[in-house]
C-alpha cells in the first residue's frame, strides 16, 4: 500500500510525530482500529499516573489490531488522540516516535476532561489501509 506524507510550505511544519496529510493509494482494506486504552490483556491498567507508559500500552494496542487484521504499523494513515493533558504534548510524541515513522499517519490530538476509567491519560483510534 503505496502511502505518501503530504507536506507543503502553505503550511506549518508539525511538531509532533504527524504529517500535515497522508495520501494513500486505496487497493486494500480499510481497517478501523477503534479506541485503544492503556489496558493491558489482562485487563489491568498500565502506567496508573504515567503517560509514557500509558502511551506505550495504547500503541502496543493500536498495534495489536492492526496486526489481527493482517496489517502493521506502516499501514495506519490516521489516528485521533484524546488525552487528558495537553501539556503531556511532548511526552505522548517522544513515545510515539517509535512507533511511527515517515511517512507518517495524519493525526489530530484533543484534551478532553473524561475518558472511560477516571486512571486513563491516553486515548488512540486508527485508521489504515492494508493490502
Amino acid at each position: 500500500m503505496p502511502k505518501t506524507q503530504v507536506t507543503t510550505d502553505a503550511l506549518r511544519n508539525p511538531n509532533g510525530v504527524f504529517a500535515q496529510a497522508t495520501t494513500v493509494e486505496a487497493t486494500g482494506r480499510l481497517v478501523f482500529v477503534s479506541g485503544m486504552t492503556a489496558r493491558r490483556p489482562d485487563g489491568s491498567i498500565a502506567g496508573v499516573g504515567d503517560v509514557r507508559e500509558q502511551t506505550r500500552q495504547v500503541c502496543e494496542n493500536v498495534k495489536a489490531a492492526v496486526e489481527a487484521a493482517g496489517g502493521t504499523l506502516e499501514d495506519i494513515c490516521r489516528v485521533d488522540v484524546y488525552v487528558r493533558n495537553m501539556e503531556d504534548f511532548a511526552k505522548i510524541h517522544e513515545v510515539r516516535a517509535q512507533y511511527f515513522s515517515e511517512p507518517l499517519p495524519a493525526s489530530t490530538m484533543v484534551e478532553v476532561s473524561k475518558l472511560a476509567d477516571p486512571d486513563y491519560l491516553i486515548e488512540i483510534n486508527a485508521i489504515a489501509v492494508v493490502a
